[in-house]
């Protein structure tokens, strides 16, 4: 399932225009990414917790070269599901 189909699957059930669904679907991503720029969770029920973490700054090798590179400390997105999901999914 990619974001069209989501977008169609609101537009489905709930009777509403696909622009609105559309509308909908983009508020809703792009509150999530927003709130993990400044640095907090987003804990939605049932599905789990989005949340940003620190990577550590670490040296890499270039697979072509064999090269070591240095790759710097960043923030990377990270999602833990919910025990309803994992259940839902067993």
């Amino acid at each position: 399932m990619n974001k069209a189909d989501i977008i169609n699957k609101i537009h489905e059930e709930l009777g509403i225009t696909k622009a609105d669904a559309e509308r909908a679907v983009e508020v809703v991503m792009t509150s999530i990414v927003e709130t993990l720029k400044d640095g907090q969770e987003v804990s939605i029920a049932g599905l789990g917790i989005f949340s940003a973490k620190m990577r550590n700054a670490r040296t890499a090798r270039n697979p072509r070269t064999g090269e070591p590179i240095e790759v710097p400390a960043m923030r990377v997105p990270k999602f833990r599901a919910a025990k309803a999901l994992k259940d839902a999914v067993k």
